[in-house]
């Protein structure tokens, strides 16, 4: 859980308060909408040097969490 709360941050100023990678304005909802278009991983990657693959698989984590109706407090 340390880890994810390293990886996904929530902030009421960057993108209104929705969950993002490490403090960017990289909500978690646009990985996975890239993940969902059929994008590989690698394929996010190369196209998103600042992201890195420990932030994608840490996005899937906290929707797997938020998706079983678990709370994180990552602020």
């Amino acid at each position: 859980m340390d880890e994810l709360k390293k990886r996904i941050t929530i902030d009421p100023e960057i993108c209104h308060g929705k969950p993002c990678i490490r403090g960017m304005r990289w909500p978690v909802e646009v990985i996975m909408d890239m993940l969902g278009s059929g994008m590989s991983i690698e394929q996010i990657l190369e196209d998103h040097n600042e992201l890195e693959k420990e932030d994608i698989l840490a996005s899937l984590n906290f929707a797997k969490l938020y998706m079983s109706g678990h709370t994180m407090n990552v602020a």
